[in-house]
């Protein structure tokens, strides 16, 4: 009697160890996948899958560009690129082509704050209020549609030529966008969320604040990255069309000048100023943001 006791407690306690390093066993395999490798990526890697390709895109631009060429003819309609490396060259030594970029860059990063300001409490106005979401949330989507160039007439004529009308129209275009890219994030966030945070006293702003706000960042990235692109192309927009010497020479007024003048090279200087700008701002604040976002939710793993 004794024997068979000993031999069902002997099993029990074997069964127990097995189940236990079985248990072990599968929390070490699920904290091998939490794992982050943090080696540093060799740099030749690095070279090859991320500086080459745009090089490599660039050059073959650069290479129709002067197949094309001899086959136009025609300067004023296709410059070569020596001739725009000149023009380039030219607002160097003059010392103009840094001034025509800051101006521009520092208006449509202060409108784009501004926008922020306004929009990021707008959106969570929309997003947690019903009555004024069914009030104004088609209206905040009908102006995000709206072209930009549309409010550059109506703020020539209540602001007159200033810097305050360049302004009014980066916010016009993109606090929309902003404001309807956080309601989307809102919108997203799981109700479980909510509930836990009410449950640990995270209610009215400080639920906003530590709860609502960080899980809706993947919106909101979003809805700011449109809200810039949205900025700079009212802004462009806006200096085109509402060129005045007392604005100062900004990449858009650059441009108008180069048409007025019907001078091709520094009509292609002025968009590719243009384009430079507008993926610089991407690759330094809002893909870093982006990849930030994604890697704190086990989305991007950093190798």
């Amino acid at each position: 009697m004794a024997s068979s006791e000993t031999k069902t407690t002997d099993s029990t306690g074997k069964l127990a160890a097995g189940t236990l390093g079985q248990i072990v066993s599968v929390e070490a395999g699920l904290d091998a996948l939490d794992i982050v490798l943090t080696t540093r990526t060799p740099l030749r890697q690095t070279f090859t899958n991320k500086i080459l390709p745009p090089i490599i895109a660039l050059a073959v631009v650069i290479a129709v560009w002067f197949a094309l060429t001899p086959i136009v003819d025609d300067p004023t309609k296709l410059p070569s690129p020596g001739a725009v490396g000149s023009a380039f060259k030219n607002a160097w030594l003059e010392g103009d082509l840094l001034g025509y970029i800051w101006t521009s860059v520092s208006r449509g990063l202060l409108g784009f704050f501004f926008a922020l300001l306004i929009g990021t409490p707008l959106g969570l106005l929309v997003a947690r209020v019903k009555f004024v979401r069914a009030a104004i949330g088609p209206i905040l989507s009908g102006l995000q549609s709206l072209p930009s160039v549309a409010w550059v007439p109506p703020a020539v004529i209540w602001l007159g030529l200033n810097n305050s009308m360049m302004y009014t129209v980066i916010l016009l275009g993109a606090v929309p966008s902003i404001a309807n890219g956080l309601v989307s994030g809102v919108d997203q966030v799981p109700p479980l969320f909510l509930r836990a945070g009410r449950t640990m006293g995270a209610t009215g702003l400080k639920g906003i604040w530590h709860v609502t706000l960080p899980a809706a960042l993947p919106g909101y990235v979003a809805g700011l990255k449109q809200g810039w692109a949205f900025s700079w192309r009212s802004l462009m927009a806006a200096e085109i069309i509402a060129s005045f010497p007392d604005l100062g020479v900004g990449l858009g007024q650059l441009l108008e000048n180069a048409r007025t003048n019907s001078d091709m090279a520094m009509v292609f200087e002025a968009i590719i100023l243009i384009l430079f700008v507008g993926i610089a701002i991407d690759l330094l604040i809002f893909s870093p943001l982006e990849r930030w976002v994604l890697r704190s939710r086990g989305l991007l793993v950093k190798s």
